[in-house]
């Protein structure tokens, strides 16, 4: 098969974070990419830069050194949901388009809605969702702008272990079917299993990238 595009390319990036006298290298010359219609999990032992990895390609974080290359637009799944208890579930996704002053994709949102199994439940108020309804939302509400890079920071880790794995399915089903390049950080090695490519993250480096042959 011929090789899919790269969304994400980051090339031996450096990031450190000063405390007083102390400084903290988080991440150490880390390369790492990542290609559309591909599925990657990002593990590692809590402090090893995993997060970090995935916030410099979010461009949350700038890193000291090395480069950061986006080919396309990008939207960031965070841990928590994040949902506007104020707002129905249809205008947690038309908010994106309030907010980029646009016109407002009712369409759109009900389209995503049903991609993401909460097809009838646009009027429903967050307070009435599941934790892994929620998330779900979550997920349409980035897929809002059709971004060609989706980052997901720890997205299963206040889900069970059965959510955990339909979030998972979920996302793979997006990566393969909007041919976007998906990225997750998690903890949770059972979940690697959905997944295309594992990375390795230990003491801010990227120590293995691989094919997943599970």
């Amino acid at each position: 098969m011929p090789k899919m595009p790269t969304i994400l390319d980051i090339r031996n990036a450096t990031v450190t974070f000063q405390d007083g006298t102390t400084t903290t290298t988080a991440l150490d010359d880390a390369t790492f990419s990542a290609d559309s219609d591909t599925l990657t999990a990002i593990v590692g032992e809590s402090g090893s830069g995993k997060s970090t990895l995935l916030s410099v390609g979010a461009g949350l974080i700038t890193p000291d050194s090395g480069t950061v290359e986006v080919n396309g637009t990008n939207s960031i799944i965070f841990q928590q949901s994040n949902l506007l208890s104020s707002l129905k579930v249809r205008d947690q996704l038309l908010i994106m388009d309030h907010m980029a002053g646009r016109k407002l994709r009712k369409d759109r949102a009900n389209e995503l809605l049903e991609f993401v199994g909460l097809k009838g439940m646009g009027n429903r108020r967050i307070g009435q969702l599941s934790g892994g309804q929620a998330q779900r939302v979550n997920i349409a509400r980035a897929l809002m702008d059709e971004p060609n890079l989706l980052l997901a920071d720890e997205p299963t880790s206040a889900l069970d272990s059965h959510l955990s794995q339909e979030i998972i399915r979920l996302l793979r089903d997006i990566t393969q079917e909007m041919d976007t390049a998906t990225v997750l950080v998690t903890h949770d090695r059972s979940l690697i299993t959905f997944v295309d490519h594992v990375v390795e993250v230990k003491d801010g480096r990227v120590s293995k990238q691989e094919a997943n042959d599970a």
